[in-house]
């Protein structure tokens, strides 16, 4: 054997190293998300008042202007919410939920009766009129009027023609003695402070997730307590109620504000005992998860529910929670890909020693579990069939990809000769990166980080490229040199929105760097290779 047969001494202790975390990596991280994590108890499990829309059935959306619920789905949803809520807050007079006030009062319960308010002036007119007339037929049910939500957040109506609307409804439903609010993120109540004198009581959003400057989960009770004591103190002697507060159990972080099934348990926990130690009127968002809402918002807008679509409780508000109870399945796939790529070992030669087959089976476990776990996110990602499947053939790809990169890498840690990956299949990757790296820097708020899909391919790429040697010495085409600047810096700009607080984009960035790593170690060894070859010929 050639001593430019084998890779660099001081490379292979780098490439084993690499392969041992990447496998220790994917087990960790599955066995960390099972484990139980102990949070103080909810004073009760009873809720004061929760949103309430029954959009949670697939194909199921408020966006669809002939969507209908029947009275005796509202019923029954109602039904089971009376057991653990006092109230419930709706958002519109269609699709048939005009009829939740009387449908709430055989159960007991109260209502935040809402009228929605958008750019359309005749719809606009009709839910005015469907809500005068629902809280004149049902006004010992109701707690309150809401006229619009978040109108002024989505710029769809001014200050003014709100302020229209509010006093429409106040003065047709006044001898009800029912009161009348309008809902929005507390910034524009402070924004537009003349809103307050068309209203009875000012009804503030406060969602540390959804902040500007998102907040993490360990300070948001504080930064719900700060808020509402400004807004108290900018609107002296008004009352003021928190219409929509909550966390999301899924989807994008944002900076330090991480959605997860237990920082959601956590928030609602804590947020229930600062609410009964200030004695403050309070609604949480949401009572059921609204999968319709992920066209809007992403992963994360599906999942703001205290219960799933199919009205199960998503965590209990007493003991510990855990975020994934099936994180054994992340050590079962781990495994597959364990078998699958050892499985190499016995059908090729070259392959055939235990070097090999140590480094085959070390890729093979990193590869299940960061595909495994690209597998849970498109649980909650994926919103219909073209996304399942398209996902579903990346994920194979991928797999294949770092099946393919293995062979190489192990033969070579193994001292065995073998061609270089082939370019078209790394550039291929190298291109979907840069795209979706565009996504992120110019419209990410809303997309979650595919690191599952990513990660295999640009280890890969990056050990093939480092256990080369001269001799097999190829200089990569221009599209790959330019890519090989632009990932990181794509990347480092999503680092930079994220002021450097988000985990994920430092792995994103991480996953840009191997797969620009891979390229520019082979141009800067072709550049070597070139300028000894001009040296010697000169001598």
């Amino acid at each position: 054997m050639s001593p430019t047969s084998s890779p660099s001494s001081r490379i292979v202790p780098v490439a084993w190293l690499v392969l041992v975390l990447a496998a220790l990596w994917g087990a960790q991280w599955w066995w960390q998300i099972g484990r139980p994590v102990p949070l103080e108890d909810a004073p009760s499990a009873r809720i004061a008042c929760v949103s309430y829309a029954p959009f949670r059935k697939p194909g199921e959306t408020p966006l669809d202007p002939h969507a209908f619920v029947s009275p005796e789905r509202i019923d029954a949803d109602l039904k089971a919410l009376s057991e653990r809520f006092d109230c419930v807050r709706t958002y519109s007079q269609s699709f048939g939920l005009n009829a939740v006030p009387g449908i709430a009062q055989k159960y007991g319960m109260k209502v935040l009766m809402g009228i929605w308010l958008g750019r359309d002036k005749d719809l606009n007119d009709r839910e005015v009129a469907m809500g005068i007339a629902t809280a004149k037929a049902h006004p010992d049910v109701l707690r309150g009027v809401i006229v619009g939500n978040e109108v002024l957040l989505r710029g769809e109506q001014s200050p003014k023609a709100i302020t229209g609307y509010l006093t429409q409804v106040r003065d047709a439903i006044r001898d009800t003695h029912v009161p009348v609010t309008y809902a929005d993120v507390w910034e524009f109540w402070l924004r537009y402070p003349q809103m307050a004198d068309a209203v009875d009581y000012i009804t503030i959003h406060i969602l540390p997730y959804w902040e500007d400057e998102p907040v993490a989960p360990e300070y948001a009770i504080k930064h719900v307590a700060n808020v509402y004591a400004h807004v108290k103190e900018s609107f002296p002697g008004r009352a003021v109620m928190i219409g929509e507060t909550g966390w999301p159990s899924e989807g994008r972080p944002r900076r330090q504000a991480s959605a997860s099934l237990v920082n959601e348990a956590r928030y609602l926990r804590e947020f229930l005992r600062y609410a009964g130690s200030v004695d403050m009127p309070y609604n949480v968002i949401e009572a059921f998860a609204q999968p319709w809402k992920r066209a809007q918002e992403g992963t994360v807008g599906g999942y703001w529910g205290i219960f799933d679509v199919n009205a199960r409780p998503k965590f209990s508000m007493q003991g510990p929670v855990v975020e994934e109870p099936n994180w054994i399945n992340g050590w079962y796939a781990g495994a597959a890909g364990l078998v699958l790529f050892s499985l190499l070992g016995f059908w090729r030669r070259d392959l055939a020693n235990t070097r090999s087959r140590l480094a085959l089976a070390l890729a093979g476990f990193g590869t299940g579990t960061s595909i495994a776990w690209q597998g849970r996110r498109m649980i909650f990602d994926c919103r219909n069939e073209a996304e399942w499947i398209f996902t579903i053939l990346l994920c194979v790809i991928a797999t294949l990809t770092a099946l393919y990169l293995a062979r190489r890498v192990a033969a070579r840690l193994a001292g065995a000769a073998l061609q270089l990956p082939d370019r078209r299949l790394r550039f291929g990757w190298m291109f979907g990166l840069a795209f979706y790296g565009l996504l992120m820097v110019f419209d990410g708020r809303y997309r979650d980080f595919p690191l599952g899909l990513f990660w295999p391919p640009a280890l890969g790429f990056l050990l093939a490229s480092l256990l080369e040697t001269r001799d097999h010495c190829v200089v990569p085409i221009i599209e790959e040199r330019f890519m090989a600047w632009v990932l990181p810096l794509l990347a480092a700009v999503v680092v930079a929105q994220e002021a450097g607080l988000n985990p994920s984009t430092w792995l994103w960035l991480g996953v840009s760097f191997a797969s620009a790593g891979s390229v520019m170690i082979e141009w800067r060894r072709a550049h070597r290779l070139y300028a000894h070859q001009a040296q010697a010929a000169h001598q």
